[in-house]
């Protein structure tokens, strides 16, 4: 399923650029249970492939045990689809979502 325009951002990552979404309304999960994490999209601005799909390590804002929100920058992403690629993600490919989570800055295949 492709990112939606409306909502996403576009960014530049090597001379490819890339659509990014975070998204707005927490999961019921993200906002009650006091383990709600930020979840990232990202995939191909132009003819996209596969979506990386981000498990971060940061709150989400409406959980319920979130004091300080560590937002997601543009450098945060930049920095994960370079790791990604790294881990052999392919985003012109078509195929299943790939899925990684992030753990002491690192990323880490899920």
């Amino acid at each position: 399923m492709a990112i939606p325009k409306k909502g996403s951002r576009s960014i530049p990552v090597n001379d490819i650029n890339y659509r990014w979404l975070i998204r707005k309304k927490a999961t019921y999960a993200q906002s009650d249970y006091g383990i709600g994490k930020l979840h990232v999209a990202i995939e191909l601005e132009e003819n996209p492939g596969t979506s990386l799909f981000i498990y971060t390590d940061r709150r989400h804002p409406n959980d319920i045990e979130t004091e300080i929100v560590d937002p997601v920058k543009p450098s945060d992403i930049t920095k994960w689809v370079k790791q990604a690629l790294e881990l052999e993600w392919i985003p012109s490919k078509k195929g299943k979502p790939f899925r990684t989570k992030i753990v002491n800055e690192k990323m880490e295949l899920e």
